[in-house]
């Protein structure tokens, strides 16, 4: 049931009817279309603009969310329950109420909502969600190696870039693909805070074409790409997971071998 509306639209990508559920013949003209700019221009702004605001947030929250991290695994038990207390409240937080208190500290602070202003708010909502994928790597990482990086002469800065992301880098990866793809998906935070400029990203372009009685097949064609690449991404991320956890029990298994034959 989850599933057979995906397989629907990406069955019927492959075929040129304007109303879905027609099947009319196999056809790859809505790609073509797609690609060759025979849809409308307002779509291929969408498109551009929900990418560049989705590299933008993903890549700054993935930065605040690892320091934050950081910062968070250093407290005390009790200060770090309270801080990742206050961090959950905005995963929990519904969209629609993130929105509106975004739009209504814009207008109080008289920014002009646009491009600034929808990043700012994307940033917000997808920096906890950082946080949450690299606190396990840090809470599974021996805390002696940073402290044995100082000792050997290295410096804080040097510590940190060669010892401690190295070791939460698999964290920060997948923070970033998920606050990447929260970031496409947002509507609610989106539709508060893009102002009245025109500015669209495929989101707020999608409900606006609703709206007016249809959608554009090549939305079908898209929405299939996005899937495709999404699928890609997690398989080339858990084949990347599963080697490394292999490799590491390996080196575990040649460790405990030579512990032995030194018996």
């Amino acid at each position: 049931m989850l599933y057979a509306p995906i397989v629907i639209i990406a069955i019927f990508s492959f075929t040129e009817s304007k109303v879905l559920g027609n099947w009319t013949g196999f056809s790859t003209e809505l790609y073509t279309s797609l690609f060759s700019g025979g849809v409308n221009n307002s779509l291929i702004d969408a498109i551009k603009n929900t990418f560049i605001i989705a590299f933008v947030a993903a890549t700054v929250s993935t930065l605040l969310g690892t320091v934050a991290a950081i910062g968070i695994n250093d407290l005390r038990y009790r200060k770090r329950r309270v801080v990742n207390f206050v961090n959950n409240i905005p995963i929990l937080n519904p969209d629609i109420i993130t929105g509106i208190s975004l739009f209504l500290l814009f207008i109080t602070l008289g920014i002009t909502q646009g491009y600034t202003t929808v990043i700012l708010a994307h940033i917000t909502f997808c920096t906890p969600y950082v946080v949450l994928s690299v606190m396990p790597r840090l809470t599974q990482m021996n805390p002696n190696i940073y402290e044995a990086a100082l000792d050997l002469g290295a410096t804080p800065m040097q510590a940190m870039r060669r010892v401690i992301i190295p070791e939460i880098r698999p964290g920060m990866i997948s923070g970033f693909i998920l606050a990447f793809t929260l970031s496409i998906d947002d509507f609610a935070v989106t539709i508060f805070t893009n102002g009245t400029d025109g500015l669209e990203t495929l989101s707020t372009y999608i409900y606006a074409d609703a709206r007016k009685g249809g959608l554009t097949p090549e939305l079908r064609a898209l929405s299939t790409i996005i899937l495709v690449a999404v699928l890609v991404l997690l398989i080339v991320v858990n084949y990347r997971s599963h080697r490394q956890a292999k490799r590491a029990a390996e080196m575990e298994q040649q460790l405990s071998n030579k512990k032995l034959l030194r018996r």
